[in-house]
């Protein structure tokens, strides 16, 4: 279940210094914050940019939110902007139906991670500082299902990777674990120009991605490439670990010797580089997991502790919020010392 992967604290006063050594604690390797100390806020032309403000006395640890804050933790003032996807999604909900119906959307489902030089956090933590209340909003799907969930002002939605995969029909799981994402360099630059789905899962497949030749200098030896499927260090169970936004290829391995190929995806294996091809793909596969049964919404209240697997769920943040309020969150996440594990050649066989 998504709770036994989600915690959630109540703490009279958290302290940055706190939160990191918190943080800390599930990889005591880890120093630098998730996308590298400094890093977000040097790339001008990251998608990140505008949403984080880095605490100057503990740079792992990141200011966001919304409105305007004056002698903040070291910050003489910085002005917070909640995410909207009236800045990402290709369309939009109108201002009527906003402002009236109190319609919204998920922003970006995603795993906390840079995606390119350094590894994805193990964990993340969010701590509440400052919440505005207000009426629930709803989250319309807006992709011809009619799905509608009913969320708390500012939410942040969880799903569970877990679930991701145990949902998959047999040949999609088969797919799942034998396949690699290989993520674009500076994904959050190169996806900047672009619009996201209606539901936040993925982007649509326009052409407007930052060319490769036109990126801030990378190198080959630092795309990252990861498996489909996460395997939990503790439990042995399979997560489906993707983020949608910032995948480029797919590489799938084909059936193992034995396997049954009769109705099989790929089985000969296959390098996808057609960008919208495997777009589809991966939508086709993670769409069913946010159906509104089952996306956790977390309803915020002041001094709340969220401590999360970020590789074991996908997140979104959700909502809107008017410019003169003011809410203030404390997020810390480490770039992990190691990579994450992909399933053993027993699971492979399981499921292929």
């Amino acid at each position: 279940m998504l709770l036994q992967s989600l915690a959630s604290a109540i703490a009279d006063k958290w302290i940055a210094e706190q939160q990191y050594a918190l943080t800390k604690a599930f990889d005591s390797q880890s120093e630098n914050y998730g996308h590298g100390n400094k890093q977000t806020e040097a790339d001008k032309k990251s998608i990140l940019h505008p949403d984080l403000k880095t605490i100057p006395r503990v740079q792992q640890v990141q200011v966001i939110g919304n409105g305007l804050i004056h002698d903040y933790e070291g910050l003489s003032s910085a002005q917070l902007k909640h995410p909207s996807h009236k800045t990402f999604h290709k369309t939009v909900v109108s201002q009527e139906d906003e402002d009236n119906l109190g319609i919204t959307r998920f922003y970006r489902w995603h795993i906390d991670a840079a995606l390119y030089n350094l590894n994805p956090p193990r964990v993340t933590t969010l701590y509440g500082k400052r919440v505005p209340q207000g009426p629930r909003q709803t989250v319309r799907y807006d992709d011809g299902t009619g799905h509608e969930l009913s969320v708390p002002l500012g939410t942040t939605a969880f799903v569970s990777g877990k679930t991701m995969f145990n949902i998959l029909p047999e040949d999609l799981k088969s797919l799942a674990v034998r396949s690699k994402v290989k993520y674009a360099p500076h994904p959050y630059v190169w996806m900047s120009p672009a619009h996201a789905k209606s539901t936040g899962l993925g982007i649509e497949s326009e052409g407007l991605e930052v060319p490769l030749n036109e990126l801030p200098p990378w190198e080959e030896s630092k795309v990252k490439t990861f498996p489909v499927v996460w395997k939990n260090p503790v439990t042995d169970e399979l997560s489906f670990q993707v983020h949608p936004c910032g995948a480029k290829e797919m590489l799938i391995d084909p059936l193992p010797a034995g396997a049954k190929r009769e109705g099989a995806l790929y089985p000969d294996g296959a390098h996808l580089t057609n960008l919208e091809e495997v777009r589809e793909l991966l939508y086709k596969m993670q769409r069913p997991a946010i159906n509104p049964e089952l996306v956790y919404p977390h309803d915020w209240q002041e001094n709340d502790l969220v401590l999360f697997h970020n590789r074991g769920i996908l997140h979104s943040v959700v909502g809107a919020f008017k410019p003169h309020e003011v809410r203030i969150f404390h997020q810390c996440n480490l770039a992990a010392s190691d990579e994450p594990a992909g399933p053993t050649p027993g699971d492979v066989a399981k499921y292929a």
